[in-house]
């Protein structure tokens, strides 16, 4: 395969600069890839990374952010630097467990064309068990199997440039949570379907996610405002009432976090979310047809 043929795809890494040892990983794995192209840019939320010691590698643009605008817009925002059939996206604390994953993932995509989101499997690296959270489909089964699915974790994200364009990109408005949800969403709206890659592997460390401060109140404010943003409107209560009921049972066993999440869910109402974009009722078919209609 001669460098022309090669698939050329644009990595956006997001950080704040708070991990530069983890960042200076992700860059090293991204690095390391065979049998691709590859343009990166280093986007600082509220960071400079040209500030990052001992320099970025050569070749890794930076974008500087004057101010945390959120992991959405961050990703958002890195998109115009790069350029690339194929735009990935990453953390900074996730890297690459093989120097041929992207390669592999895109023949993903270039086998099945109508997968427009590819999700690889997280692992830890240091062997803690994952949490059930990063397969995300309800029935979880063997992590392995890969599967349609209707939302993503969002630390290493694969997706044809042009699905990217016309599914709107990541949510600007959620600032943290949920965005992956609405994406895949989105993405189904294209007529195409988020994946689960079970047999391509990401690595990140098991992190609590009730670690952010605000947490419980942005999950609940963004399930809501997902609603809002997404769904026809008959079914926006059917939605935000099942999950409502969930999160009351999950409560009434362990009420950390209830104030806030409360504030949240009111929030969600009392607050516009940025703009709507409903799904047309051929995508909640098709979705159903899949498994998982949108009020679960």
């Amino acid at each position: 395969m001669t460098a022309p043929e090669l698939p050329a795809v644009g990595v956006v890494v997001l950080t704040q600069g708070r991990r530069p040892a983890e960042l200076r990983r992700a860059l090293e794995s991204v690095a390391a890839q065979q049998d691709v192209t590859t343009e990166v840019v280093v986007v600082g939320n509220g960071w400079d990374p040209t500030g990052l010691r001992g320099g970025l590698p050569d070749g890794v643009r930076a974008r500087r952010l004057p101010r945390n605008v959120g992991i959405p817009a961050g990703r958002n925002a890195g998109v115009p630097e790069v350029t690339g059939e194929y735009v990935f996206f990453l953390d900074d604390d996730a890297a690459l467990a093989s120097p041929t994953f992207l390669r592999d993932a895109v023949a993903h995509l270039r086998r099945d064309p109508s997968i427009g989101l590819l999700q690889p499997r997280v692992v830890d690296p240091t062997g803690t068990v994952s949490p059930r959270r990063w397969i995300p489909r309800i029935r979880k089964g063997d992590p392995r199997r890969p599967s349609a699915v209707f939302s993503c974790w969002e630390g290493a994200v694969l997706m044809p440039r042009a699905v990217f364009d016309a599914s709107g990109g990541w949510g600007d408005p959620y600032f943290y949570a949920h965005e992956g949800i609405e994406l895949a969403w989105r993405v189904w709206d294209t007529g195409h379907r988020a994946w689960y890659a079970g047999d391509l592997v990401a690595h990140h460390p098991v992190i609590e996610q009730t670690r952010h401060a605000e947490y419980y109140r942005l999950n609940a404010r963004n399930r809501v405002w997902l609603a809002r943003r997404n769904l026809p409107l008959p079914l926006v209560p059917l939605y935000v009432g099942a999950w409502t009921l969930l999160h009351a049972a999950r409560f009434a066993r362990d009420r950390r976090g209830l104030a806030q999440w409360v504030g949240g869910w009111l929030e969600g109402w009392r607050r516009p979310p940025g703009g709507r974009r409903p799904l047309s009722w051929r995508t909640v078919a098709r979705m159903t047809a899949a498994g998982r209609p949108p009020i679960v």
